[in-house]
Order: C-alpha cells, then structure tokens, then sequence
C-alpha cells in the first residue's frame, strides 16, 4: 500500500495547478463554463425553446431562462425517469439522485448525467483529497481505506435508477476507487439502515482505515457502534492511522468537540469541509485554518448565479454573475449545470467570506429559518449559538431543533429549542442564557425582538434523552444519509411532533 499512496498522491498533486488557475481566472472560467453548457444543449428540447443555438451570453440567458424549482423542472424530470432523453440535456440520463422532500413529493429526483459523475462529483472527490494531500504533503491516506457511509439504490423503471447522491457515485467509481474504499458495495448500498450500520461496524472495525466520508450526524451513530463493538474509548484505538474526516450536509460546529473531545479525542486528526449536494459537488475546504470555509470549485460544470437574500421571494430576482458578489452578503443559490438542471434555485444559502479566492460558507436554506415575530433567524445564526453556548458552559450537543411558540392568550411569544446532549451543561439555564445572547449579538431583529421581552420572551429550552432524534427520524422513515435532522421551522410542525413522541415514552417507561 505505500507504493500505491506514493504513486496516487503524486497524481493528485498535478491537480493544483488546475485549481490554482481557476482561483486566478474565476470569471473566465465560469465564462468557459457557460458557453460549454449552453453549446452542449443548444439541440435538447429546452435548448431549442430558450434559443440556446443563438449562443446567448450570460445576460441574454438571464432574460430568456425562467428562474426554476424542482416543481417546475418536475414534468420533464418525470419523462427522463420514463426513459424519454433529450429533454434538458443531450447525454442518457438514467441516474437519478434521490433527495429529500418537495412540495409536491417525497422526494425528489435530480438527473446525474455521465458528465456529472465524472466533472463534478468523480472531480470534487479526487479533488478532495488533493486539497487534503496539499495541506499534509506527508500524508500516508492511501496506505488504508476510506470510510464512506452512503444511501441505497433502486431501479424506477428499465435502466433507470435512483438513490441517494453518495449511493449513485459509489455504484460508479472506477475499479482502482473501490479497492481503496470500504464497506464493500452489496453493504455499503443496503438499504435497511440499521441493519447495515451494524454490518458496516463489524466490517470496518476490522479495516485500516484512514480517512472517512459522511454527515456528521449518521457518522457519530456508525463510530459508536463501532466504540461498542471494540470496547474501546476513542476511535484512534481502533483506527490509529485515521488521518482526516470530511464532512458536509450540515454545520460541523455543534459536533466538533463531540468528535476532538470524546470519539476520536485527538487534534492529530484533520476534518475537511465539503459541500457536496445531489445537484453537485460545489466546495471544499483548502485550508485546514479556515474552518466551515469552502473553495467555490469553478471548473466543475457548474454555472453560478446569486440572488440576494433580501430578493429570495420577489417575483422576479435579480441574479449575479461571480464578478458582482460582495464579501458577507448572503445569497440565495443559483445554478445551471451539466446534467440539465437550468437556472435552478437549489435552496441553499451562501455568504462569501473571500473573493480571491471565492471561498463560502453555507448559512442555511431559503425554507428553514424562524421569522414567525420578523426576527429571521437563519440555520447560520442558531449554530453559532449552539457552539458558544456549549463551549461557555462545556455541553456538547448530539442535535437540535427549533421553532416558534406564538403569541397566545395575552402571552408574548419565543423559540422552542429541543436539544438532545451528549454532555449537558451543569445548569441548562445558563446554556440557555448564553444561547439568547449570541442570538442577540448576531442577529439585530431578533435583539430587537428581545428588548425588555417586548415581544419575544426567553427562549425554552428542553433537554431530550439521547437517542431521541434518531428514534423521531426513524419513525418518520427518514433513517439513512439523504436525511437531515431540520434545523428550524417556522412552524411548530416539528417541535409538536417530537415533544409528543418524549411525552409518549415518558408515560410508557414510567
């Protein structure tokens, strides 16, 4: 195995100056990009019915192609699943990347073309390690395997099939990936969650494994069953060549002492940002010292635009190039891609914290945020809440959730916060304390809100037994990586929905 990390890192080295050149030239390659996607459908059925063969350029684009959700993509994306092509792009499409929720559906289905897996997704993963291997050029990742946890595949229809993102690029790698990577495929593509987690603890406990791939969330539940397994305390007693642990889908902050302090407890291990979606593989973290901040990969075929926040709602939104993005603005996602997905609203929002290079960070979704009192709240204010409260009183929380509590029989409102600790604070009141204010810093409207409780009184905080998130997502048939824990509602659709299912086991053990 050393020959081989020899020879893989000395091949992925070469990659940087390809990277360097788009931090360089960041306009001219998504210029590059642009013309390739637009010259590349001009003959599909969308193509032909927003004039793509006329060579439009970026604002002629912006004029001519609609602003577009997955709802409105949604009939054509049905036919391709029936197995109709040409419709959004040129090349078969007979993979698709099964999402979580829509309004319309359960799920949604995102078209991956051949160009997707190998430009963007195959791309972003080598690329990782690229970037991992430029920061630690002493590196030995490849001398084990890596650990990957992903989602399940089914087939829809003839030669047609869908799963989870990281279920269809694995059924894809290239022969030399597969060896390097572990479970094996018939595990890692299960589709009865907690029976392969076991199977993948018994497998992996065994392996060499020096790097790992998942949502922190679904990781933690896989390293503690591998913990149990062992009878070890920290996961180096069992993986003592573990070298770096990349992570994306939600904010590593809540979980990072969790991970440094009690399951791998060692700050010899990196961890790695990356924001690796259904739609794409868009960033990952180049420099271990900016953590949460991610490289925006401009010569994966993806095409970018930004809305404003303050515009997300308008009828119609302005949209802007790379060129007009300012520092700490936050921005609504926009991308059009080589797998057909045209001017699509992907729901993320994004703020740029440099512009040479452009490196983001990911503040949340255009859909989860508190703003039922006009305090907006965003996924960006309540993590960095979380992760000061924890370390000012030294909690580590496993999730959380949070919503409204509305203003009812003369009774101001607040937020509900359902937390469940791996490691509670000594008084949950001061963490709640500490939550409040840096909310208040953060945020000026919900400060504003706050002020002597005129309208938003002291947040409630419950602390849940361990456990409970993950028995709620499994009662909601959300087991598996696809799914997230939701952050923040506007509602109280969640907050209800939990409480009662605690309330439920409490009578039952008691």
């Amino acid at each position: 195995m050393a020959l081989l990390n020899t020879i893989l890192t000395w091949i992925m080295k070469k990659r940087i100056d390809q990277i360097t050149f788009f931090t360089e030239n960041p306009h001219q390659v998504q210029e590059d990009t642009f013309r390739k996607l637009v010259h590349a459908a001009r003959d599909t059925e969308w193509g032909r019915q927003y004039g793509y063969a006329d060579a439009p350029t970026p604002g002629q684009f912006r004029e001519r192609v609609p602003l577009s959700t997955y709802e409105d993509l949604f009939p054509r994306i049905e036919r391709l699943m029936k197995g109709e092509q040409n419709i959004l792009w040129p090349s078969e499409i007979k993979w698709f990347a099964k999402s979580s929720g829509t309004t319309n559906a359960r799920s949604k289905f995102i078209p991956v073309s051949t160009e997707a897996l190998e430009d963007c997704h195959f791309r972003g993963g080598k690329d990782l390690m690229t970037l991992f291997i430029h920061n630690r050029p002493d590196t030995k990742v490849f001398t084990g395997k890596g650990l990957s946890i992903g989602g399940s595949l089914q087939s829809t229809a003839a030669n047609v099939f869908s799963g989870d993102v990281s279920a269809v690029v694995m059924k894809n790698l290239p022969i030399w990936a597969q060896f390097i990577r572990t479970p094996q495929l018939e595990v890692a593509l299960m589709d009865k969650w907690e029976e392969k987690l076991d199977k993948m603890a018994h497998i992996t406990a065994q392996e060499n494994v020096t790097s790992i791939l998942g949502v922190p969330t679904w990781t933690i539940v896989l390293l503690e069953k591998v913990l149990a397994l062992t009878g070890k305390s920290s996961i180096l007693d069992v993986w003592p060549n573990l070298e770096v642990f990349a992570h994306g889908a939600v904010s590593f902050g809540p979980y990072r002492e969790l991970f440094t302090q009690k399951l791998i407890s060692s700050l010899s291990v990196d961890y790695m940002e990356i924001y690796n979606a259904s739609e794409g593989f868009f960033g990952i973290q180049d420099d271990l010292s900016r953590p949460d901040e991610m490289l925006l990969m401009l010569d994966y075929g993806v095409f970018y635009e930004f809305i404003p926040l303050e515009e997300v709602d308008w009828e119609h939104p302005r949209t802007l190039g790379l060129e007009e993005v300012e520092l700490n603005r936050h921005y609504a996602l926009v991308i059009s891609t080589n797998a057909g997905l045209w001017r699509y609203k992907i729901g993320d929002t994004i703020r740029f914290t440099s512009l040479h290079p452009h490196r983001i960070k990911i503040t949340g979704r255009t859909k989860h945020f508190i703003n039922a009192f006009g305090e907006e709240v965003i996924i960006e204010n309540a993590e960095a809440a979380i992760t000061r409260a924890c370390q000012q009183t030294g909690a580590v929380v496993g999730d959380f959730t949070a919503g409204p509590v509305y203003m009812e029989g003369g009774k101001r409102g607040r937020h509900e916060w359902i937390i469940e600790f791996t490691r509670p604070p000594a008084r949950l009141a001061h963490f709640t304390q500490v939550l409040d204010s840096t909310l208040r810093d953060l945020n000026s409207d919900y400060d504003a809100k706050r002020y002597q409780d005129m309208a938003l009184r002291l947040p409630l905080v419950h602390h849940v037994p361990e456990g409970t998130f993950y028995r709620w997502m499994k009662k909601r048939g959300k087991l598996g990586g696809q799914h997230k824990v939701p952050r923040l509602a506007n509602s109280r659709e969640y907050l209800d929905d939990l409480l009662k299912m605690v309330a439920e086991r409490a009578v039952n053990s008691g």
